[in-house]
């Protein structure tokens, strides 16, 4: 499936190929203080398939549990996270954050990881009434 999308600003803009079938979510507690919420959704790519159409993303670099470099990018303007990726052989795949495909309402998750750090109350959000302008 071809997508693109952006930051919040639109400073940063890319395009790619990807599987809508690999669409996770994590619940790791580093991915709930990346994004500032209870999870992230990734959508992942070969790094072949992912291609930067406007502004250059800052680079953040964490090291993960198993002591692996994973680079964070987001936008240096508003600071929307776009893209992680790793080093060595872990550079051969891009997740990209659902949340900046302009596509998005088009993908829907197919797997979780990381559940035991998952927030007790995830699960229930459908339960909460809503509205559909905040």
């Amino acid at each position: 499936m071809h997508i693109d999308g952006q930051c919040h600003c639109g400073f940063v803009t890319y395009e790619a190929e990807i599987d809508p079938e690999d669409v996770t979510i994590c619940h790791c507690t580093d991915c709930q203080r990346l994004t500032g919420s209870a999870y992230r959704v990734t959508a992942s790519t070969p790094s072949t398939s992912f291609r930067l159409t406007g502004g250059e993303p800052k680079l953040y670099v964490k090291i993960g549990e198993n002591g692996r470099k994973r680079l964070q990018f987001f936008c240096p303007q508003c600071g929307s996270p776009i893209s992680t990726t790793g080093t060595d052989e872990d550079a051969e795949e891009i997740g990209i954050r659902v949340g900046t495909i302009n596509q998005r309402g088009e993908l829907t998750p197919r797997a979780q990881i990381w559940c035991s750090p998952a927030l007790p109350w995830v699960g229930d959000i459908g339960e909460l009434p809503g509205q559909p302008r905040g």
